[in-house]
């Protein structure tokens, strides 16, 4: 018997560079995601930030939980560089993250180098 349409959390179990961004989302793995990206190591994580939404310790709780498979974290702050607030960057030092806020195409151009390099490295994107 059908169950009906199941929702569930957007996650690619795997890891991938983005192929495109723009328009509100992002295309890897020949799909697309309309929204914002945690880029990490257990896979891409659709991730419920928007631009202009302050940047959280919670919303980077994903993040966080896999501290040990990540010394790099890209923020793509959107079109426009921000800061990364001060306590947020303090719970990611003091997992062993070093953070660097930059806008999302710069943060998904030096993803995708660092992936490449096969690096600790994950992103976390918002989507412009």
């Amino acid at each position: 018997m059908a169950k009906g349409i199941e929702i569930r959390d957007a996650h690619f179990p795997g890891r991938a560079p983005i192929d495109a961004y723009g328009n509100g989302g992002f295309r890897f793995a020949d799909m697309s995601h309309r929204g914002s990206l945690l880029c990490l190591p257990s896979g891409i994580h659709g991730w419920e930030l928007q631009e202009g939404e302050p940047l959280t310790v919670a919303s980077l709780m994903k993040v966080l939980a896999e501290s040990a498979e990540i010394e790099v974290l890209l923020v793509g702050m959107g079109a426009n560089l921000k800061p990364i607030p001060p306590d947020v960057k303090a719970a990611l030092k003091a997992r062993g993250i070093a953070s660097d806020p930059m806008s999302t195409g710069a943060a998904v151009r030096t993803f995708n180098i660092m992936l490449a390099e096969s690096r600790a490295v994950a992103a976390a994107l918002v989507a412009v």
